[in-house]
């Protein structure tokens, strides 16, 4: 009897903790549950873009993006939601249903609308997929400038105070401190005009609107490329390998190191499995060779970092953004 009731609890045990033979099925007990299927994604994704088409933004995301696709089976079409400076755009990331079908790009200016007070959000805000890249500013000019050398722009500048408008993608943002840092350094007096986006504001150089813009090389490329703009130098520790023979600013003799980042990022309350996938899937794009290839011809810095090295330089860029913006003045008290 006491070892037919020994059995019973033997096999009452063996179906309680494991279903007997079950292995695929969860333990109630202290054992590991299996891992989570979602089925996603089923339907075709939006990807905002806080930026207008054809900067540098929208350009390294659509080909991003157009990587995804092959792996995800779904198309992801790009909106472009501008706005405020980028305000409008990551606002619309932050407040977008969290199932995982709308995701977004976030950028510099999410760490500098915050000193500026212009957002109720931040960083925080968000959940972080991955790094894209990072740019370096440039100042560039019209090709038939009177200046070849920032020493030249410089000394112009100073002869000629307030009359040199610089460009940029909108008040307070990474080009608008780029080029207010260049001015701090330089002693010079220039007016700052926002545009929505970078490439605005290189079209507006172009055609001779304003006399500069400090935005990235690869904002400025096919422009500089084609003749109708020059490059005076590089805000980076090093040249930029599709135009070696622009100096820094460094060789310059003006200490100036100021660039942009860009990024994947989600509405918060995403489940954790889905976020996965979109991590996996966006991380093997951008080892996609026809994606690498595209950048490198763009002259866009890859820098990828995976979810959680995301969120910790989100962090260290924000306090080093309010840090630089204090400086030159442009952190509202």
């Amino acid at each position: 009897m006491k070892k037919r009731t020994a059995l019973v609890l033997a096999l009452l045990s063996c179906f309680a903790l494991t279903g007997c033979g079950g292995g695929g099925q969860k333990s109630s007990g202290g054992a590991a549950p299996a891992a989570k299927k979602v089925n996603y994604p089923t339907k075709n994704i939006t990807m905002i873009c806080p930026w207008g088409a054809g900067g540098g933004t929208d350009s390294i995301l659509r080909a991003l993006c157009k990587s995804a696709e092959k792996d995800l089976g779904k198309t992801i079409t790009v909106s472009n939601v501008t706005g405020g400076g980028g305000a409008t755009g990551h606002a619309a990331i932050m407040k977008a249903k969290p199932d995982g079908y709308t995701i977004g790009m976030i950028t510099f200016e999410l760490n500098s609308m915050v000193p500026q007070k212009l957002v109720p959000f931040s960083y925080k805000d968000f959940d972080p997929v991955i790094r894209v890249n990072t740019d370096a500013a440039a100042l560039t000019v019209r090709k038939d400038a009177p200046y070849n050398t920032l020493k030249e722009f410089v000394a112009y500048a100073k002869a000629h105070p307030n009359e040199i408008s610089i460009g940029n993608s909108a008040p307070g943002s990474v080009w608008h401190i780029a080029a207010g840092l260049m001015a701090q350094k330089t002693g010079i007096q220039v007016k700052h005009v926002p545009f929505e986006g970078a490439a605005p504001g290189v079209t507006a150089l172009v055609g001779g609107h304003i006399q500069a813009v400090a935005v990235s090389v690869a904002e400025v490329r096919a422009q500089v490329q084609s003749g109708q703009l020059k490059i005076l130098g590089v805000m980076d520790d090093k040249r930029d390998p599709l135009f070696p023979d622009v100096p820094t600013f460094k060789e310059q003799g003006v200490d100036v190191v100021f660039g942009t980042w860009r990024g994947i990022g989600l509405p918060k309350g995403v489940d954790p499995a889905i976020k996965k996938i979109i991590v996996d899937d966006f991380t093997k794009a951008m080892k996609d060779p026809a994606f690498i290839d595209y950048a490198k011809k763009m002259g866009l810095t890859l820098s990828y970092q995976g979810p959680d090295e995301f969120g910790k330089y989100l962090a260290e860029n924000a306090d080093l953004v309010d840090k630089t913006m204090d400086s030159i003045g442009l952190k509202k008290k």
